[in-house]
Protein backbone atom coordinates (compact mmCIF):
# COMPACT_ATOMS: atom_id res chain seq x y z
CA UNK A 1 0.00 0.00 0.00
CA UNK A 2 1.80 3.25 -0.88
CA UNK A 3 2.60 5.60 2.29
CA UNK A 4 1.80 9.02 2.28
CA UNK A 5 3.46 10.87 5.24
CA UNK A 6 1.49 13.81 6.98
CA UNK A 7 3.68 16.96 7.11
CA UNK A 8 4.08 18.98 10.22
CA UNK A 9 0.96 21.62 9.30
CA UNK A 10 -1.26 18.14 9.17
CA UNK A 11 -0.09 16.98 12.43
CA UNK A 12 -0.81 20.51 14.30
CA UNK A 13 -3.64 20.32 12.82
CA UNK A 14 -5.18 17.03 14.27
CA UNK A 15 -3.23 17.33 17.82
CA UNK A 16 -5.14 20.87 17.83
CA UNK A 17 -8.66 18.82 16.97
CA UNK A 18 -7.95 16.33 20.08
CA UNK A 19 -6.89 18.72 22.15
CA UNK A 20 -3.22 17.49 22.40
CA UNK A 21 -0.19 19.67 22.33
CA UNK A 22 2.49 17.06 20.93
CA UNK A 23 2.09 13.51 20.00
CA UNK A 24 4.18 12.56 23.46
CA UNK A 25 0.91 13.62 25.43
CA UNK A 26 -0.75 10.28 23.44
CA UNK A 27 1.07 8.22 25.61
CA UNK A 28 1.25 10.25 28.80
CA UNK A 29 -0.34 7.35 30.64
CA UNK A 30 3.40 5.54 30.25
CA UNK A 31 5.40 5.09 33.08
CA UNK A 32 8.65 7.02 32.69
CA UNK A 33 10.36 4.61 33.67
CA UNK A 34 9.02 2.35 31.22
CA UNK A 35 10.43 4.64 28.38
CA UNK A 36 13.66 3.86 26.86
CA UNK A 37 14.22 7.29 25.48
CA UNK A 38 16.20 7.66 22.08
CA UNK A 39 16.48 4.57 19.98
CA UNK A 40 20.21 4.11 19.82
CA UNK A 41 21.02 1.10 17.84
CA UNK A 42 18.38 2.63 14.80
CA UNK A 43 20.59 4.82 12.07
CA UNK A 44 19.88 7.84 11.46
CA UNK A 45 16.79 8.25 8.84
CA UNK A 46 17.69 7.79 4.94
CA UNK A 47 16.19 9.51 2.05
CA UNK A 48 14.31 7.76 -0.98
CA UNK A 49 17.14 7.37 -3.59
CA UNK A 50 19.67 5.86 -0.74
CA UNK A 51 16.70 3.85 0.67
CA UNK A 52 16.04 2.37 -2.48
CA UNK A 53 19.71 1.36 -3.19
CA UNK A 54 20.31 0.20 0.16
CA UNK A 55 17.32 -2.30 -0.10
CA UNK A 56 19.04 -3.15 -4.24
CA UNK A 57 21.89 -4.11 -2.82
CA UNK A 58 20.53 -6.04 -0.21
CA UNK A 59 18.31 -8.14 -2.87
CA UNK A 60 21.08 -8.73 -5.14
CA UNK A 61 23.16 -10.06 -1.94
CA UNK A 62 20.40 -12.54 -1.71
CA UNK A 63 21.20 -14.07 -5.79
CA UNK A 64 19.11 -14.80 -8.33
CA UNK A 65 18.59 -18.52 -8.40
CA UNK A 66 16.94 -20.94 -11.22
CA UNK A 67 14.24 -22.66 -8.87
CA UNK A 68 13.63 -26.24 -9.31
CA UNK A 69 11.71 -27.01 -5.92
CA UNK A 70 8.59 -27.85 -5.39
CA UNK A 71 7.35 -30.04 -2.45
CA UNK A 72 3.91 -28.71 -2.00
CA UNK A 73 5.49 -24.77 -2.50
CA UNK A 74 5.56 -23.86 -6.22
CA UNK A 75 6.45 -21.01 -8.22
CA UNK A 76 4.05 -19.94 -10.84
CA UNK A 77 4.19 -16.67 -13.04
CA UNK A 78 1.92 -14.29 -11.13
CA UNK A 79 0.59 -10.84 -13.37
CA UNK A 80 1.44 -7.94 -12.10
CA UNK A 81 -2.46 -7.31 -11.85
CA UNK A 82 -3.24 -9.61 -8.81
CA UNK A 83 -1.37 -7.92 -6.46
CA UNK A 84 -1.64 -4.42 -8.09
CA UNK A 85 -5.70 -4.86 -7.23
CA UNK A 86 -4.67 -6.85 -3.92
CA UNK A 87 -3.63 -4.13 -2.21
CA UNK A 88 -5.53 -1.70 -3.17
CA UNK A 89 -7.00 -0.45 0.27
CA UNK A 90 -10.26 -1.64 0.30
CA UNK A 91 -8.98 -5.13 0.32
CA UNK A 92 -5.66 -4.37 1.85
CA UNK A 93 -6.77 -3.20 4.94
CA UNK A 94 -10.09 -5.44 5.39
CA UNK A 95 -10.82 -8.08 7.83
CA UNK A 96 -13.29 -10.25 8.80
CA UNK A 97 -16.52 -9.09 7.44
CA UNK A 98 -18.42 -9.05 10.78
CA UNK A 99 -21.24 -6.28 9.83
CA UNK A 100 -22.73 -7.20 6.37
CA UNK A 101 -24.15 -4.12 5.51
CA UNK A 102 -20.73 -2.63 5.82
CA UNK A 103 -18.47 -5.59 4.23
CA UNK A 104 -20.76 -6.00 0.86
CA UNK A 105 -17.08 -6.00 -1.07
CA UNK A 106 -15.43 -8.24 1.03
CA UNK A 107 -18.44 -10.86 1.31
CA UNK A 108 -18.58 -10.78 -2.73
CA UNK A 109 -15.24 -11.47 -3.34
CA UNK A 110 -15.25 -14.56 -0.37
CA UNK A 111 -18.74 -15.52 -2.28
CA UNK A 112 -16.78 -15.46 -5.34
CA UNK A 113 -13.94 -17.21 -4.39
CA UNK A 114 -15.97 -20.29 -3.49
CA UNK A 115 -17.68 -20.40 -6.08
CA UNK A 116 -14.35 -20.77 -7.43
CA UNK A 117 -13.12 -23.53 -5.76
CA UNK A 118 -16.55 -25.07 -5.55
CA UNK A 119 -16.55 -25.29 -8.87
CA UNK A 120 -12.52 -26.14 -9.38
CA UNK A 121 -12.55 -29.10 -6.86
CA UNK A 122 -15.94 -30.06 -7.92
CA UNK A 123 -17.37 -29.94 -4.53
CA UNK A 124 -21.23 -28.95 -3.35
CA UNK A 125 -19.54 -26.21 -1.37
CA UNK A 126 -16.56 -24.60 -0.28
CA UNK A 127 -15.53 -22.88 2.81
CA UNK A 128 -14.19 -19.27 2.93
CA UNK A 129 -10.49 -20.69 3.64
CA UNK A 130 -8.35 -21.71 6.00
CA UNK A 131 -5.06 -21.08 7.79
CA UNK A 132 -2.77 -23.34 5.70
CA UNK A 133 -2.77 -26.87 3.28
CA UNK A 134 -1.43 -28.81 6.36
CA UNK A 135 -4.23 -27.33 9.06
CA UNK A 136 -6.67 -27.71 6.58
CA UNK A 137 -6.15 -31.65 6.81
CA UNK A 138 -5.84 -31.81 10.02
CA UNK A 139 -9.48 -30.06 10.09
CA UNK A 140 -10.89 -32.25 7.79
CA UNK A 141 -9.73 -35.32 10.21
CA UNK A 142 -11.74 -33.93 12.91
CA UNK A 143 -14.38 -33.19 10.66
CA UNK A 144 -14.87 -37.00 9.23
CA UNK A 145 -14.47 -38.55 12.90
CA UNK A 146 -17.49 -35.95 13.76
CA UNK A 147 -19.51 -37.41 10.93
CA UNK A 148 -18.79 -41.02 11.40
CA UNK A 149 -19.47 -41.00 15.15
CA UNK A 150 -18.29 -45.04 15.64
CA UNK A 151 -15.00 -44.44 14.94
CA UNK A 152 -11.75 -42.54 15.54
CA UNK A 153 -9.22 -43.90 13.37
CA UNK A 154 -8.07 -42.18 10.19
CA UNK A 155 -6.09 -44.20 7.15
CA UNK A 156 -3.38 -41.79 6.64
CA UNK A 157 -0.85 -42.77 3.39
CA UNK A 158 2.79 -42.34 3.53
CA UNK A 159 2.45 -40.59 0.55
CA UNK A 160 1.19 -37.49 1.95
CA UNK A 161 3.23 -34.30 2.52
CA UNK A 162 5.36 -35.43 5.33
CA UNK A 163 4.73 -31.72 7.08
CA UNK A 164 0.75 -32.22 6.67
CA UNK A 165 1.29 -35.72 8.67
CA UNK A 166 3.17 -34.20 11.29
CA UNK A 167 0.45 -31.64 11.58
CA UNK A 168 -2.64 -33.82 11.14
CA UNK A 169 -0.74 -36.36 14.09
CA UNK A 170 -0.06 -32.86 16.20
CA UNK A 171 -3.88 -31.33 16.09
CA UNK A 172 -5.51 -34.83 16.77
CA UNK A 173 -3.52 -36.70 18.95
CA UNK A 174 -4.99 -35.29 21.75
CA UNK A 175 -8.08 -36.07 20.44
CA UNK A 176 -8.08 -39.64 20.88
CA UNK A 177 -7.99 -40.30 16.72
CA UNK A 178 -5.60 -42.64 15.57
CA UNK A 179 -3.48 -41.73 12.66
CA UNK A 180 -2.84 -45.26 10.70
CA UNK A 181 -0.34 -44.63 7.98
CA UNK A 182 -0.32 -46.98 4.64
CA UNK A 183 2.67 -47.90 2.74
CA UNK A 184 3.52 -46.88 -0.67
CA UNK A 185 4.64 -49.03 -3.75
CA UNK A 186 8.49 -48.74 -4.20
CA UNK A 187 8.23 -49.94 -7.70
CA UNK A 188 5.04 -47.22 -8.95
CA UNK A 189 5.02 -44.41 -6.08
CA UNK A 190 1.58 -44.91 -5.42
CA UNK A 191 -0.70 -46.46 -2.73
CA UNK A 192 -2.35 -49.47 -4.17
CA UNK A 193 -5.48 -50.35 -3.38
CA UNK A 194 -4.32 -54.01 -2.75
CA UNK A 195 -2.39 -52.85 0.20
CA UNK A 196 -5.71 -51.72 1.44
CA UNK A 197 -7.08 -55.40 2.07
CA UNK A 198 -5.51 -55.94 5.71
CA UNK A 199 -7.42 -53.29 6.88
CA UNK A 200 -10.73 -54.96 5.50
CA UNK A 201 -12.39 -55.93 8.36
CA UNK A 202 -11.59 -52.89 10.43
CA UNK A 203 -14.12 -49.58 10.74
CA UNK A 204 -12.08 -46.32 10.15
CA UNK A 205 -13.84 -43.05 9.77
CA UNK A 206 -11.95 -41.90 6.43
CA UNK A 207 -9.06 -42.55 4.26
CA UNK A 208 -7.07 -39.76 2.76
CA UNK A 209 -5.45 -39.68 -0.42
CA UNK A 210 -3.48 -37.35 -2.04
CA UNK A 211 -3.68 -36.00 -6.25
CA UNK A 212 -0.70 -35.68 -6.86
CA UNK A 213 1.12 -37.49 -4.32
CA UNK A 214 4.39 -35.87 -2.51
CA UNK A 215 6.56 -37.96 -4.89
CA UNK A 216 4.31 -36.12 -7.81
CA UNK A 217 2.80 -39.35 -8.32
CA UNK A 218 -0.70 -39.25 -10.00
CA UNK A 219 -2.51 -41.70 -7.46
CA UNK A 220 -4.94 -44.18 -8.34
CA UNK A 221 -8.33 -42.39 -6.48
CA UNK A 222 -11.07 -43.96 -8.37
CA UNK A 223 -10.04 -47.29 -6.46
CA UNK A 224 -9.33 -45.89 -3.60
CA UNK A 225 -12.34 -43.51 -3.01
CA UNK A 226 -14.49 -46.36 -4.32
CA UNK A 227 -12.83 -48.61 -1.32
CA UNK A 228 -13.67 -45.90 1.60
CA UNK A 229 -16.40 -45.84 0.47
CA UNK A 230 -17.15 -49.63 0.70
CA UNK A 231 -16.13 -49.59 3.77
CA UNK A 232 -18.30 -46.68 5.21
CA UNK A 233 -15.41 -44.23 5.49
CA UNK A 234 -15.20 -41.32 4.12
CA UNK A 235 -12.49 -39.81 1.19
CA UNK A 236 -10.47 -36.90 2.07
CA UNK A 237 -8.52 -35.55 -1.18
CA UNK A 238 -5.78 -33.75 -0.78
CA UNK A 239 -5.05 -31.96 -4.14
CA UNK A 240 -2.78 -29.61 -5.59
CA UNK A 241 -5.63 -26.97 -7.35
CA UNK A 242 -3.51 -26.25 -10.19
CA UNK A 243 -3.45 -29.87 -11.02
CA UNK A 244 -7.22 -30.07 -10.91
CA UNK A 245 -7.24 -27.81 -13.94
CA UNK A 246 -6.70 -30.95 -15.96
CA UNK A 247 -6.67 -33.81 -13.65
CA UNK A 248 -10.52 -35.17 -12.61
CA UNK A 249 -11.83 -33.21 -9.84
CA UNK A 250 -12.11 -34.95 -6.37
CA UNK A 251 -16.12 -34.49 -6.79
CA UNK A 252 -16.10 -36.92 -9.51
CA UNK A 253 -13.99 -39.55 -7.71
CA UNK A 254 -14.93 -43.03 -7.83
CA UNK A 255 -19.07 -43.95 -8.37
CA UNK A 256 -19.75 -41.19 -5.42
CA UNK A 257 -16.80 -38.46 -5.47
CA UNK A 258 -14.85 -37.45 -2.58
CA UNK A 259 -16.82 -36.46 0.17
CA UNK A 260 -13.92 -33.59 1.69
CA UNK A 261 -11.28 -32.04 -0.40
CA UNK A 262 -8.30 -29.88 0.90
CA UNK A 263 -5.22 -28.54 -0.08
CA UNK A 264 -2.72 -25.78 -0.27
CA UNK A 265 -3.45 -22.66 -2.42
CA UNK A 266 -0.48 -20.96 -2.89
CA UNK A 267 0.04 -22.30 -6.32
CA UNK A 268 -2.79 -19.97 -7.20
CA UNK A 269 -1.18 -16.01 -6.91
CA UNK A 270 0.29 -16.54 -4.13
CA UNK A 271 4.51 -15.53 -4.01
CA UNK A 272 6.79 -17.98 -2.60
CA UNK A 273 7.72 -15.68 0.06
CA UNK A 274 10.27 -17.37 2.25
CA UNK A 275 7.24 -19.65 2.91
CA UNK A 276 4.27 -17.56 3.73
CA UNK A 277 1.98 -16.21 4.06
CA UNK A 278 -0.40 -18.66 2.24
CA UNK A 279 -4.19 -20.24 2.69
CA UNK A 280 -5.56 -23.60 2.85
CA UNK A 281 -8.96 -24.40 0.97
CA UNK A 282 -11.91 -26.92 2.00
CA UNK A 283 -14.49 -27.69 0.18
CA UNK A 284 -17.44 -30.86 0.54
CA UNK A 285 -20.61 -32.35 0.26
CA UNK A 286 -23.60 -30.08 0.78
CA UNK A 287 -24.42 -33.42 3.30
CA UNK A 288 -21.28 -32.59 5.56
CA UNK A 289 -21.87 -28.65 5.33
CA UNK A 290 -22.66 -28.47 8.87
CA UNK A 291 -19.24 -30.55 10.07
CA UNK A 292 -16.94 -27.73 8.30
CA UNK A 293 -15.23 -24.88 9.98
CA UNK A 294 -14.96 -21.69 8.96
CA UNK A 295 -17.11 -19.32 7.45
CA UNK A 296 -19.38 -19.80 4.69
CA UNK A 297 -20.58 -16.90 2.33
CA UNK A 298 -24.08 -16.71 1.01
CA UNK A 299 -25.94 -14.85 -1.15
CA UNK A 300 -29.33 -13.73 -0.84
CA UNK A 301 -31.88 -10.97 -0.94
CA UNK A 302 -33.03 -7.92 1.57
CA UNK A 303 -36.54 -6.62 2.49
CA UNK A 304 -36.82 -4.66 -1.01
CA UNK A 305 -35.85 -7.61 -3.16
CA UNK A 306 -32.14 -5.74 -3.60
CA UNK A 307 -28.95 -8.94 -3.78
CA UNK A 308 -26.85 -9.29 -1.28
CA UNK A 309 -24.13 -11.24 0.92
CA UNK A 310 -24.08 -11.80 4.10
CA UNK A 311 -22.31 -14.70 6.44
CA UNK A 312 -24.90 -17.89 6.19
CA UNK A 313 -22.65 -20.07 8.87
CA UNK A 314 -20.21 -19.35 10.80
CA UNK A 315 -19.40 -22.55 13.17
CA UNK A 316 -16.60 -21.07 14.98
CA UNK A 317 -16.23 -21.14 19.04
CA UNK A 318 -16.47 -16.68 18.42
CA UNK A 319 -20.11 -17.30 17.12
CA UNK A 320 -21.66 -20.21 19.08
CA UNK A 321 -21.30 -22.48 21.99
CA UNK A 322 -17.90 -23.24 22.44
CA UNK A 323 -19.06 -27.37 22.49
CA UNK A 324 -20.97 -26.61 19.34
CA UNK A 325 -17.98 -25.55 17.65
CA UNK A 326 -16.40 -27.37 14.86
CA UNK A 327 -13.09 -25.52 15.23
CA UNK A 328 -10.90 -22.81 17.19
CA UNK A 329 -8.10 -22.74 14.60
CA UNK A 330 -10.45 -21.95 11.15
CA UNK A 331 -8.53 -18.76 10.22
CA UNK A 332 -9.48 -17.07 7.24
CA UNK A 333 -6.18 -15.97 5.22
CA UNK A 334 -8.42 -13.10 3.63
CA UNK A 335 -5.84 -11.12 1.88
CA UNK A 336 -4.72 -14.36 0.10
CA UNK A 337 -8.18 -15.62 -1.08
CA UNK A 338 -8.47 -11.93 -2.36
CA UNK A 339 -5.42 -12.46 -4.45
CA UNK A 340 -6.35 -16.17 -5.43
CA UNK A 341 -9.79 -15.34 -6.77
CA UNK A 342 -8.54 -11.97 -8.78
CA UNK A 343 -5.58 -14.66 -9.87
CA UNK A 344 -8.26 -17.61 -11.05
CA UNK A 345 -10.52 -14.23 -12.19
CA UNK A 346 -7.78 -12.92 -14.61
CA UNK A 347 -6.54 -16.74 -15.73
CA UNK A 348 -10.19 -18.38 -16.39
CA UNK A 349 -10.53 -22.05 -16.58
CA UNK A 350 -8.41 -21.82 -20.14
CA UNK A 351 -5.68 -19.93 -18.61
CA UNK A 352 -5.32 -22.18 -15.85
CA UNK A 353 -5.50 -25.97 -18.07
CA UNK A 354 -2.77 -24.19 -20.19
CA UNK A 355 -0.68 -23.40 -17.18
CA UNK A 356 -1.30 -26.82 -15.69
CA UNK A 357 -0.13 -28.63 -19.22
CA UNK A 358 2.76 -26.69 -20.07
CA UNK A 359 3.78 -27.14 -16.12
CA UNK A 360 2.96 -30.99 -16.98
CA UNK A 361 4.97 -31.22 -20.47
CA UNK A 362 7.73 -29.18 -18.69
CA UNK A 363 8.47 -31.68 -16.19
CA UNK A 364 8.74 -34.39 -18.85
CA UNK A 365 10.73 -32.66 -21.15
CA UNK A 366 13.58 -32.25 -18.16
CA UNK A 367 13.94 -35.81 -17.30
CA UNK A 368 14.05 -36.69 -20.74
CA UNK A 369 16.96 -34.84 -20.94
CA UNK A 370 18.35 -35.95 -17.69
CA UNK A 371 18.03 -40.02 -18.99
CA UNK A 372 21.71 -39.42 -20.78
CA UNK A 373 23.32 -39.18 -17.44
CA UNK A 374 24.89 -42.27 -16.00
CA UNK A 375 23.28 -43.47 -12.68
CA UNK A 376 20.15 -40.56 -12.91
CA UNK A 377 16.73 -42.27 -13.04
CA UNK A 378 13.70 -41.77 -12.19
CA UNK A 379 12.78 -44.10 -8.85
CA UNK A 380 9.03 -44.71 -9.38
CA UNK A 381 7.02 -45.45 -12.66
CA UNK A 382 3.80 -44.26 -11.74
CA UNK A 383 2.38 -41.09 -13.87
CA UNK A 384 3.14 -37.80 -13.18
CA UNK A 385 2.19 -33.94 -12.86
CA UNK A 386 4.89 -31.89 -12.66
CA UNK A 387 7.19 -33.13 -9.43
CA UNK A 388 9.24 -36.42 -10.36
CA UNK A 389 11.44 -38.19 -7.61
CA UNK A 390 14.92 -39.04 -9.17
CA UNK A 391 17.50 -41.25 -7.86
CA UNK A 392 21.55 -40.01 -8.30
CA UNK A 393 24.28 -41.92 -8.26
CA UNK A 394 25.93 -39.36 -5.89
CA UNK A 395 25.14 -37.84 -2.35
CA UNK A 396 22.00 -35.51 -2.82
CA UNK A 397 23.33 -32.28 -0.50
CA UNK A 398 26.40 -32.48 -2.51
CA UNK A 399 24.67 -32.59 -5.57
CA UNK A 400 22.83 -29.62 -4.64
CA UNK A 401 25.41 -27.06 -3.08
CA UNK A 402 27.39 -27.56 -6.49
CA UNK A 403 24.02 -26.81 -8.34
CA UNK A 404 23.17 -23.73 -6.04
CA UNK A 405 26.90 -22.43 -6.50
CA UNK A 406 25.84 -22.32 -10.35
CA UNK A 407 22.24 -20.67 -8.84
CA UNK A 408 20.36 -23.13 -9.28
CA UNK A 409 18.02 -24.56 -6.59
CA UNK A 410 17.74 -28.33 -7.78
CA UNK A 411 15.53 -29.89 -5.84
CA UNK A 412 14.80 -31.52 -2.20
CA UNK A 413 16.45 -34.11 -0.89
CA UNK A 414 14.02 -36.89 -0.19
CA UNK A 415 16.70 -38.93 2.73
CA UNK A 416 15.55 -36.89 5.27
CA UNK A 417 11.78 -37.81 4.84
CA UNK A 418 12.35 -41.38 3.37
CA UNK A 419 15.54 -42.45 4.08
CA UNK A 420 14.52 -45.89 2.75
CA UNK A 421 14.98 -43.62 -0.65
CA UNK A 422 18.66 -43.21 -0.08
CA UNK A 423 20.59 -40.40 -2.58
CA UNK A 424 16.80 -39.37 -4.32
CA UNK A 425 16.12 -35.86 -4.97
CA UNK A 426 12.61 -34.34 -5.66
CA UNK A 427 12.48 -31.76 -8.76
CA UNK A 428 10.00 -29.60 -10.16
CA UNK A 429 9.38 -28.15 -13.45
CA UNK A 430 6.58 -25.42 -13.58
CA UNK A 431 5.10 -23.23 -16.73
CA UNK A 432 7.90 -20.87 -15.88
CA UNK A 433 11.10 -22.85 -16.80
CA UNK A 434 11.88 -22.47 -20.74
CA UNK A 435 14.04 -24.94 -22.67
CA UNK A 436 17.06 -23.09 -21.96
CA UNK A 437 16.28 -23.42 -18.56
CA UNK A 438 15.79 -27.33 -18.30
CA UNK A 439 18.91 -27.63 -20.59
CA UNK A 440 20.86 -25.84 -17.93
CA UNK A 441 19.71 -27.78 -15.24
CA UNK A 442 20.48 -31.10 -16.56
CA UNK A 443 24.07 -29.60 -18.24
CA UNK A 444 25.25 -28.48 -14.46
CA UNK A 445 23.78 -31.72 -12.93
CA UNK A 446 26.06 -33.43 -15.44
CA UNK A 447 29.00 -30.95 -14.29
CA UNK A 448 28.25 -31.69 -11.01
CA UNK A 449 27.95 -35.88 -11.20
CA UNK A 450 31.48 -35.88 -13.02
CA UNK A 451 32.97 -33.37 -10.74
CA UNK A 452 32.10 -35.79 -7.80
CA UNK A 453 33.20 -38.74 -9.71
CA UNK A 454 36.48 -37.21 -10.16
CA UNK A 455 37.07 -36.47 -6.84
CA UNK A 456 36.36 -40.23 -5.36
CA UNK A 457 38.15 -41.51 -7.87
CA UNK A 458 41.21 -39.57 -7.19
CA UNK A 459 40.31 -40.29 -2.89
CA UNK A 460 40.46 -43.98 -4.51
CA UNK A 461 43.60 -44.11 -6.20
CA UNK A 462 45.17 -42.28 -3.31
CA UNK A 463 44.21 -44.67 -0.65
CA UNK A 464 45.11 -47.16 -2.88
CA UNK A 465 48.80 -45.62 -3.13
CA UNK A 466 48.86 -45.84 0.75
CA UNK A 467 47.86 -49.39 1.27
Amino acid sequence: MPFIPHTEEDIRAMLESIGANTIDDLFDEIPAALKTGTLKGVPPGLNEMEISRLMLERSEADGRYFNFIGAGAYEHHIPAAVWQITTRGEFYSSYTPYQAEASQGSLQLLYEYQTMMASLTGMDVSNASMYDGASALAEAALMAVRSHKSSRRILMPATIHPVYRSVVRTIVKNQGIEVIELPYCRQSGQTLPESLDEFGQEEFAALVIPQPNFFGVLEQVDALTDWAHSKNALAIGVVNPMALAMLTPPGEWGGKGADIAVGEGQPLGIPLSSGGPYFGFMACKQALVRQMPGRIIGRTTDQDGKPGFVLTLQAREQHIRRSKATSNICTNQGLMVTAATIYMALTGPDGLRRIAVQSHANILALLEKLEPLKGVKRIFSGPVFHEAAVALPAPVDDVLRMLKGKQILGGLNLKEYYPELGNTVLICATETKTAADLGNYANHLGQALDNISSVNSRATSATSLST
